[in-house]
């Protein structure tokens, strides 16, 4: 790469009109002012975008519910679109838009951290109207503060440790060179470096084998940044408007759709090998729109709207084996939603567009004065937080994350001013939490991080108590809930010493892989032992996953006669991806 030389006026026009479109100025002493971050960053984020598939991969636990890259991919795809129509050159307002756009529309825990290094950098360049490479290296030695501040307790190994030592490369590179060239090149390689160090500092995932996700994201987006510098031509449809392509199907069904084109929202897994994975992609997605399909050469998963399921299932029939297939007919949900309001009994307050923005109002506490919003995914699930009470719901959780902007909507359509959140996800807390500060409404979170615990939390809600109160309650109900989950392993694995092989059933105790089997019940009963389920009161099994409803309704009816003192129910969840969500109390 040539230094840029000392030039007339003239010689820089013609100069301009010899470089690639997407040329940004690297040598010593350049600076990028607000356009050039623009383009910079948006080529940055659709390289996160091509690469969200392998850091899902990379998630410690072998269930099919990796979900890192998507949402590092969506909420730097938020930024961008946030500052995609600006025309202006200052560094300062560029990177101001960019990180409230990341902070709006942050999924999960690595979206959330992800905003906050935003803010930091944003705070970090001050007001500059252009930014040097050293300034560049300050900003991240900013956002690496400001990251650290967003985590209640910080843990090493993880894209925080990833970030302080990436910042500490650039500021030692900016120290010696104010070029981008060199910052660059050497920030990149102390991200890359700190990545391949994190299995060292965090043993879970030394014993997975793999690196940080969220780590890794960091660096493929920092190595955007300088592919893109040096001239290496990255795709950036994906943030344009009315782009399309994999990164912007990763909508995840969140964008409008008129009356009457919703056809069915179509979810499987698939489990083989020998395809090409992008030509599988591809053609998968040529048959729908809002797909999100990730995987590899052995498992591939797939979300998608179409109006011919059954084609899309041929297709993937004739390569492998398909397992947790749902299939939800969108238009009859939104005509029944249409039927509730037209009849008055549905509270308009809080819209409901499952194809859309995933709100889905309910009764229960709508009128009081203190809202309860709750996130869940299955048609079950939503139709027993509905009944239990529920103000509000927004359709989401494992693999579909709400953002922070998808919470805070729900959070204004709802009449009352004081509102309880119960995200029951542990990758949704954070986002939850933002909301709190873009609100003048009174938000409190309740961090519960499994469905059983959010059910055991609106259980405990009073009506007559205050919104401290009843937060307190209810976060103490959550806490004495025990959650099994049963799935099977996406890929080979060993957690907490166990060996696990893909395709095997394996059973997680509050979040925790304690159980592998070859079938289903019989990981179930193991956890259900481990749960303590002869000294419990209440049992509830949540079916869903590609399980039958006989399958369930007979495994019921075995726990009850072995569990004769506790009551066990069995409701219909239809969760994705877990065959059973037991709860005991």
């Amino acid at each position: 790469m040539t230094t840029r030389q000392q030039t007339t006026p003239a010689s820089e026009e013609q100069q301009a009109a010899d470089r690639p479109h997407h040329h940004v100025p690297t040598g010593p002493g350049d600076s990028w002012g607000g356009q050039e971050l623009k383009r910079v960053l948006t080529a940055a984020s659709a390289w996160l975008a091509r690469n969200a598939d392998a850091l899902n991969s990379l998630n410690v636990f072998p269930v099919p519910d990796g979900d890192t890259g998507t949402n590092m991919a969506l909420t730097m795809q938020a930024a961008i679109k946030q500052v995609a129509s600006s025309p202006s050159h200052s560094a300062a307002e560029i990177i101001a838009g960019i990180s409230h756009g990341a902070l709006m529309g942050a999924r999960g825990n690595s979206g959330v951290i992800l905003s906050q290094i935003w803010r930091g950098f944003a705070e970090g360049i001050g007001g500059k109207e252009r930014i040097s490479a050293r300034d560049f290296a300050d900003g991240l030695t900013a956002a690496t503060t400001t990251a650290y501040r967003a985590v209640l307790k910080p843990v090493e190994g993880t894209i925080l440790t990833v970030m302080r030592e990436t910042a500490d490369g650039a500021h030692t590179a900016a120290s010696t060179v104010n070029s981008y060239s060199y910052v660059l090149s050497e920030t990149v390689k102390a991200s890359k470096a700190s990545v391949a160090r994190t299995p060292t500092l965090l043993a879970k995932l030394r014993e997975a084998g793999v690196v940080d996700a969220g780590g890794q994201g960091l660096y493929v987006l920092l190595d955007g940044i300088r592919r893109y510098a040096e001239g290496e031509v990255l795709e950036t449809s994906v943030v344009e408007e009315g782009s399309s392509g994999p990164a912007a199907e990763m909508e995840m069904g969140h964008a409008h759709v008129e009356h009457g084109e919703y056809g069915y929202c179509t979810n499987f897994l698939l489990i083989g090998h020998g395809w090409d994975f992008d030509e599988v992609r591809e053609r998968i997605a040529s048959y729908g729109d809002s797909a999100v399909i990730v995987g590899d050469d052995r498992v591939i998963k797939v979300h998608i709207h179409t109006e011919t399921p059954g084609t899309v299932l041929d297709y993937a029939c004739g390569l492998g084996s398909l397992r947790q297939i749902g299939i939800t007919n969108m238009q009859d949900q939104h005509e029944e939603f249409l039927e509730m309001h037209a009849d008055g009994s549905g509270d308009a307050s809080a819209k409901s567009d499952t194809a859309g923005s995933g709100h889905d109002a309910g009764t229960g506490v709508a009128q009081g004065r203190i809202a309860v919003l709750a996130v869940a995914a299955g048609h079950g699930l939503v139709k027993t937080f509905r009944s239990m009470g529920a103000t509000a719901i927004i359709e989401g959780g494992q693999t579909m994350n709400p953002s922070t902007e998808d919470i805070l909507k729900l959070v204004e359509s709802v009449p009352q001013e004081e509102v309880i959140l119960l995200p029951n996800n542990g990758n949704i807390i954070m986002s939850a939490r933002q909301t709190q500060s873009l609100t003048k409404k009174r938000v409190i979170v309740v961090p519960t991080d499994t469905i059983p615990q959010g059910m055991s939390a609106l259980l405990a809600f009073n009506y007559d108590a205050d919104l401290e109160a009843n937060a307190k309650a209810m976060e103490a109900a959550a806490s004495q809930v025990e959650t099994a989950e049963i799935t099977r392993a996406v890929r080979d694995a060993t957690v907490n010493g166990i060996a696990v092989k893909t395709g095997e059933v394996i059973g997680l105790l509050n979040n925790t892989l304690v159980a592998t089997g070859k079938e289903c019940e019989e990981v179930a009963w193991d956890l259900l032992e481990r749960m303590g389920a002869s000294d419990r009161e209440l049992i509830t099994i949540y079916w869903g996953g590609d399980l039958a409803e006989g399958e369930a309704e007979a495994f019921c009816e075995q726990v009850r006669e072995r569990y004769s003192g506790a009551e066990v129910e069995l409701v219909h969840g239809g969760q994705p991806f877990y065959d059973y969500i037991i709860s005991a109390e």
